[in-house]
């Protein structure tokens, strides 16, 4: 009897492609997939998630990989599914990496050097302006979200003032705050499967924004990581429970040291424009990935 497992991954930037060659080699070992399959389309009723005439639940295995669409009904199925089938990546490391302070408390635990952070409840504002004085330059991040969406860059008590009603207005529980680090621009955004190196690009920030995010304005260059940057990209992945993930770097000039600033949980795929910049990861990307499946569903059975 075949395996037989689920996907939804992105379909813009050429996932499409990159699906059609996950299933075809998923094929020749004899596993069946079943593409799109959107959870925000789906029902729970009578101990089963339905999509369309799918039980998904009684699949070997589901592969989530789409960060854009994602919402909060899909997450609360995710959380129900991972509880029956093996799931890439678990709920847990997928919940984990959208929250910037778990993620960053958890890699300090560990020994692995993240910018100096803070979570101050909403209601004790003057915590931030003592922050603002030791650090100087801070960045508000919103503890979940991506692509840089929603960081602010606080160079002043001014900024700051000129900030608090605005997230006051957004009735936030808590504000999640990181001292903003003297760098060069650039990070190295590290992709690691199953505990293996994949690749690496570096990506740098526009003329006009700090960010160094694509959605923002960043660009793609090519960037070869030296051993200490993989060591720290891997322990960090191992550190957050992922199958998969892109673990973004940054050097402080300062303190002379790699800082990890996010593990993500669904890194791209190098897109087709980026693969004629020279980013040739894609294949190892995707037998990883391929052989992850294969092992998770075995031993399922």
């Amino acid at each position: 009897m075949s395996r037989k497992i689920g996907m939804w991954l992105y379909s813009n930037s050429g996932g499409d492609k990159i699906q059609e060659k996950i299933v075809k080699k998923l094929k020749e070992r004899d596993i069946e997939t079943t593409t799109d399959i959107n959870l925000r389309h789906a029902v729970a009723k009578n101990g089963h998630i339905v999509h369309k005439k799918l039980i998904v639940d009684e699949l070997d295995l589901f592969l989530s990989y789409n960060a854009g669409e994602q919402t909060q009904y899909q997450s609360f199925l995710y959380q129900a599914l991972n509880r029956v089938i093996p799931m890439i990546n678990s709920y847990e490391a997928f919940t984990l990496t959208e929250d910037k302070f778990q993620t960053s408390f958890l890699l300090q635990q560990h020994g692995i050097a993240t910018p100096e952070f803070q979570l101050c409840h909403r209601d004790d504002s003057k915590q931030l302006g003592k922050i603002m004085n030791k650090w100087s330059k801070m960045v508000y991040k919103p503890t979940d979200g991506w692509g840089g969406v929603g960081l602010t860059k606080i160079e002043n008590q001014s900024m700051l003032d000129m900030l608090m009603p605005f997230l006051n207005q957004m009735d936030l529980r808590f504000f999640y705050v990181e001292k903003f680090l003297k760098y060069d621009n650039t990070d190295f955004r590290v992709d690691i499967v199953d505990g293996e190196f994949v690749g690496c690009y570096g990506r740098k920030a526009s003329k006009t924004d700090w960010r160094t995010n694509i959605t923002s304005g960043g660009s793609v260059f090519l960037r070869e990581p030296d051993d200490e940057v993989i060591a720290i990209a891997k322990k960090a992945a191992r550190v957050c429970g992922t199958d998969i993930a892109g673990v973004d770097i940054i050097y402080d000039l300062e303190k002379e040291e790699y800082v990890v600033l996010e593990v993500n949980g669904i890194p791209a795929f190098a897109t087709p424009e980026q693969e004629k910049l020279g980013l040739d990861f894609n294949k190892k990307k995707i037998d990883l990935i391929v052989d992850l499946i294969d092992r998770k569903t075995a031993n399922k059975k």
